[in-house]
């Protein structure tokens, strides 16, 4: 298991000799990494997390698991930002490939407390209707917004349905290990409870209880995850100049300083859209302040290439695209010769689906880089739970360092509060009174 960093499609874009002029800082950044010396150093703790999780928690995650997997047809998955994408993107990803192998006997898993509409938060409650549902409720606080008041419904939905001591039973919360709102009202209901460390941020947590109870109540193999997370924890912890992590760290940045401030994740594979979205949480709540940070989007093709690919090929030259190249899929299709062959498509009969896919990528690349469009490849052997472990861990990394590269701190998110207290003061929040009327003001 590994992922690969790809540079042949920079050619023409950056030179060989900016990546040595750039390492020196490249190592700097490792420095304050793994000495523990740089902005937010006391949200390091995914750093070794692959090898010093706690087992005794991870053996509890498993037998929560088994019980769901036992007794509920729903899993509610209740959190935002953090506390859901990882989860779900691993979910996602995985689940899709291996259905007949790893989603006989589990239950359907939704999220909820990641918006406030109204309309998604009854679509829900009416799927559940008649269905057994537990609940996973994920917040380090237990007073964020969103997952508060979906917790708020799910609570006495589960109350009613089945009653207050049944309701406890299947309520799992996640959350501080000693203090907050969701903790103190664990401890006096009795749910089992699941911690959220705190040395590690929301959005680098999906390899802790945040992420893994979800993901096995999901059917998919934890220890697998964890394994290819350490993998990569063991790979990618020298500073040299063949650490792929770090190439890619560098390169991001080197393109940055040349004007290139949006990156384009782009996946050949639909089941990768919520990984695309971790990854956009991730690099975009870790880089964008001080007025700096690339902006993360992304893309699912061959798909988009009929909606963004116009822009991708002729629009403004503001951005690089990294390709994760997922190398084998785990079951191929392959197209069959039809006699009369109206669509003209006989010349791919015999090709299985991969080899036209990979194709369709590999001619996309070259288009793209022939109109002025730098690209990254990340080549990765398949969206199996090793390899996305090990894949996981290689964003978290290279996350880091690109941010200490910007000179940012990459571990904490001042402007996440910005939309809070507005949202709060238009509200009529106790405490907020002050700004709710200037705040009116400009709104009429």
């Amino acid at each position: 298991m590994s992922v690969k960093f790809n540079g042949k499609y920079l050619e023409g874009f950056l030179r060989e000799e900016e990546f040595a002029q750039l390492w020196p800082q490249v190592q700097s950044a490792h420095d304050q990494l793994m000495n523990r010396t740089g902005a937010g150093n006391d949200y390091l703790g995914w750093v070794d997390l692959p090898v010093n999780y706690d087992k005794q928690e991870f053996s509890r995650i498993k037998q929560a698991a088994e019980r769901i997997m036992q007794d509920t047809d729903i899993l509610v998955v209740i959190g935002i930002g953090g506390s859901y994408l990882g989860a779900r993107a691993v979910i996602e990803a995985v689940k899709s490939i291996q259905y007949n192998s790893i989603c006989k006997n589990t239950p359907q898993i939704f999220y909820a407390g990641n918006t406030i509409s109204p309309n998604a938060l009854n679509d829900l409650l009416a799927i559940c209707e008649g269905k057994r549902v537990s609940v996973n409720v994920i917040s380090k606080s237990g007073t964020t917004t969103e997952p508060a008041i979906a917790f708020r419904v799910f609570k006495k939905y589960l109350e009613q349905k089945c009653g207050v001591e049944e309701a406890r039973r299947r309520i799992y919360a996640t959350t501080d290990a000693s203090k907050g709102t969701l903790k103190e009202l664990a401890d006096a209901e009795g749910y089992e409870t699941f911690v959220v460390p705190d040395d590690v941020g929301g959005r680098y947590s999906v390899l802790t209880a945040v992420g893994l109870l979800p993901i096995a109540c999901s059917g998919i193999d934890i220890d697998a995850l964890m394994a290819g997370a350490a993998a990569a924890r063991e790979k990618l912890s020298d500073c040299d100049k063949d650490n792929d992590c770090y190439r890619y760290a560098a390169a991001r940045n080197l393109l940055y300083r040349r004007g290139k401030s949006i990156e384009t994740l782009v996946s050949y594979e639909p089941n990768f859209t919520m990984m695309n979205e971790w990854f956009k949480q991730l690099f975009g709540e870790s880089e964008g302040k001080d007025g700096k940070g690339l902006m993360p989007t992304s893309v699912i093709c061959s798909t988009d290439l009929h909606s963004m690919g116009q822009f991708l090929q002729d629009g403004a030259r503001i951005m690089f695209e990294t390709v994760v190249d997922i190398c084998r899929p785990v079951k191929d299709f392959v197209v069959e010769a039809d006699a009369a062959n109206r669509d003209g498509l006989n010349f791919l009969a015999g090709l299985g689906l991969a080899e036209v896919n990979r194709k369709a990528m590999q001619g996309t690349i070259l288009a793209h880089r022939d109109g002025g469009v730098p690209e990254i490849v990340l080549e990765m052997d398949s969206l199996e739970a090793a390899d996305l472990g090990y894949l996981i861990y290689f964003f978290e990394r290279a996350c880091a360092i690109s941010g200490y590269l910007l000179g940012v701190n990459p571990f904490n998110q001042p402007g996440v509060e910005s939309y809070k207290k507005n949202m709060f003061a238009l509200l009529g929040k106790p405490g907020y009174e002050s700004e709710k009327a200037a705040l009116e003001a400009k709104l009429s």
